[in-house]
């Protein structure tokens, strides 16, 4: 039976190993040891209460992913707050895709984000995740671009 809980230091090992496996299922080429990097971000982030996550968990291993970041800019007519929750790292193993996990995982990170006081939530969605985003009430922002430095 799968259960739920929030990520924490001990299981931030296991966490980062599904994030890299997750960038690399979604096609992203490995050319640099992100690890160290994600440890940084997480245990910062973790700590100053800026990054959450909700793990999905069938008796000892972690089968299910969420992730929020919170960020502030100035507040606009869209979001008054400036308050903002990045989604990230929703990922499930494939033998427990399509049991209805990453939904509840999603519900989950949103309700932390609503509590932060984010009026919105962003997400760069895999074509994978599309479906799940869009019966969620996701919708496309087509203003969105990116400028790589």
């Amino acid at each position: 039976m799968v259960k739920f809980k929030k990520l924490s230091m001990d299981e931030l090992d296991t966490f980062i190993e599904m994030r890299i496996n997750q960038l690399k299922e979604e096609g992203a080429t490995e050319d640099v040891d992100l690890k160290p990097s994600l440890y940084n971000y997480y245990t910062k982030h973790l700590a100053d209460g800026t990054f959450v996550s909700w793990l999905a968990i069938d008796e000892n291993r972690i089968v299910g992913t969420s992730g929020m970041s919170f960020v502030e800019k100035p507040p606009y007519f869209g979001c008054s707050t400036g308050k903002i929750g990045l989604l990230s790292s929703m990922y499930t193993v494939k033998e427990y895709r399509r049991q209805g996990i990453a939904k509840k995982l999603l519900s989950m990170v949103i309700n932390e984000a609503r509590e932060y006081g984010c009026k919105i939530v962003q997400i760069t969605a895999s074509d994978m995740g599309v479906l799940l985003y869009s019966d969620f009430g996701f919708v496309k922002n087509n203003n969105f671009m990116q400028y790589k430095l």
